[in-house]
Parts: structure tokens; sequence; C-alpha cells
């Protein structure tokens, strides 16, 4: 089921210093005018639209996919966003919601967000969501038996659930805020790509920190390594925390000069934040009128 001889080379270390230094000069970057419009318009087609809480219901997933189909009916210019993300027993609603559309649905899976749960069970959770219609499934590592050392487990896991997901796509997330160090988030980075991830993701969004530039930055670093040595083109996602549009064209300066023109694309890069859209939406519409609207006139879901 797994293949626990792919080599995984070893985690080189990190410059903290060095890391903390390059984000700063990303945060420095300005950008305007028509620049800015294009850079918002690909920010909002590389969201994924996301509700996990215990009090979802099939009529706010409803909502949700409305949202994401017309984000702003006054503005036809613009993209829909790239995905909604839902649990495992709301994927059906979702699929059916969107059909039509271009927009993905997403799952989380595998006991999200802690991880606790026997593999067995954290696989039929992922074959469930896969049964149901999901194109992409995000899943957690068991965070305590990789900080234990147990680095095989987190290898093996990976690959499992990558088999289960069949033709959907797998998004790792490494919960970078319980990982304690950089070094340690570069070495869950490495395993996950080699175990069969197509995106890595920073955090459930249950967790502080969440996102951060800095830990965002030594993933891509990871994802650059990797391409290098196989060729191959894994997607990024940070998630929680990125709430308002300015930080997240920093994140697609950071993005482009570290990977790339090939990643500015919805297909390598996604941001997790829902509540970063009305805040695109705002500035968008700024960017045609010349006025910001009231956040009151966007939906909160």
């Amino acid at each position: 089921m797994t293949n626990t001889s792919i080599s995984v080379p070893p985690t080189p270390c990190i410059d903290r210093v060095g890391v903390h230094e390059r984000c700063a000069r990303f945060r420095t970057r300005s950008i305007k005018t028509q620049a800015k419009n294009a850079a918002l318009k690909t920010v909002l087609s590389m969201i994924d639209l996301t509700t996990l809480e215990g009090k979802d219901t099939p009529g706010k997933v409803r909502q949700l996919c409305y949202k994401a189909m017309h984000p702003h009916d006054r503005m036809p210019d613009i993209p829909t966003v790239a995905a909604i993300c839902v649990y495992p027993t709301l994927v059906g609603v979702a699929k059916k919601a969107l059909a039509g559309s271009a927009i993905k649905v997403a799952s989380v899976a595998t006991a999200f967000p802690s991880g606790q749960d026997s593999l067995r069970n954290r696989i039929a959770d992922t074959k469930l969501a896969v049964n149901e219609g999901a194109d992409e499934v995000d899943m957690v590592i068991s965070r305590g038996r990789f900080l234990a050392g147990e680095t095989n487990y987190t290898f093996d896991e990976v690959a499992a659930i990558k088999e289960a997901c069949g033709e959907a796509h797998l998004k790792v997330i490494l919960e970078t805020g319980e990982l304690e160090t950089y070094d340690q988030v570069r070495k869950a980075s490495d395993i996950s790509m080699y175990a069969g991830a197509d995106f890595i993701k920073t955090s459930t969004g249950k967790v502080q920190p969440a996102a951060s530039m800095e830990v965002t930055l030594v993933m891509l670093h990871a994802i650059r390594d990797y391409f290098y040595a196989t060729g191959k083109r894994i997607g990024m996602k940070p998630a929680g925390g990125i709430s308002n549009s300015k930080l997240a064209i920093h994140y697609l300066v950071m993005l482009r000069e570290t990977l790339g023109q090939a990643w500015m694309h919805p297909s390598h890069f996604r941001f997790g934040a829902s509540s970063l859209a009305n805040d695109v939406l705002m500035q968008l519409a700024k960017q045609q009128s010349g006025a910001y609207q009231s956040l009151d006139y966007f939906s909160n879901d």
C-alpha cells in the first residue's frame, strides 16, 4: 500500500534570520493601479471558500456555493473562487450546488483537525469524501507522532491517504503552529511531498499561529527544491489569518519571486481564507468606482 523505499533527502537547516529578513522585504512591495487590479483578481481566483463548523447545514453550504459562483453580480469580469471546502458529509450538497461550474469541491478528512484517530478510520473518512464527489482532499498529519520522531509513520500515512484519494488531489496540512521550528516545518514538507502530496498546506485554521509569510516561505523553498529534484510542481496553500488584500498580494509577490510565474495559478496556489474574499471584492469595487463599499454589501458566509 505504501512505499517507504522512496528516499527523502536530509532536511537542510533553516536560516531563521534570513527567512525573516526576506519576508520583511516582500512586505515593502507596493503594487498600484492596473497591476493591483490584476493581482486582486488573481487572489480571488485562488481562494478556497470554507465552512468547517459543527453547525454547518446543507442550506449554509448551498449559500456559500452561490457566493462562490456569483462573487459580485455587478462586476461580471471578475473570476470565481477556486473551490468550496466542507466536511465529507456535505460534499454531495456542494457538488450538486456547483454543478456546471469549474469550481472544485474540497473536503477535509482524516479526523480533521486533530488527526487523532486510527489510520484505518482516517482512510475510511477519505474514501467517504471521495465517494461523495470530492475533487480535493485536505488531510492532516499526525503531529504528535511526527514530533515524537516517527517520520516513517508520517510518510506512510500520507502515502496511504494519497492512495485512498484515487483521482482526487491531496492537500497535506502540516499544522505548522504545532511543529515548533522552521526545521520541523521543512522536514514535514519534504516528507509529505515525497509521499505523494499534490499540495502542502500550512494550517487547519483551528490552531494559532496559523499561516505566516515566514512559514510559507520555508514551504515554498521546499517546493522549489523538490521541483529541482523531480521536475514535479507541488502546490502551496497558506490557510488561516490571511484576511486582507494587502497581505494576500504580499504572498503573491513572494510566490512569484520564489517559484516563478508557473505557480501563479489556482492549480498550484490557494488561499484558505474565506473572510479574504469580501475584502478582495471591496477592493475591486473601489478600483472600479473610486469609493469603498461597506462590508455590509457583502455576505458574511
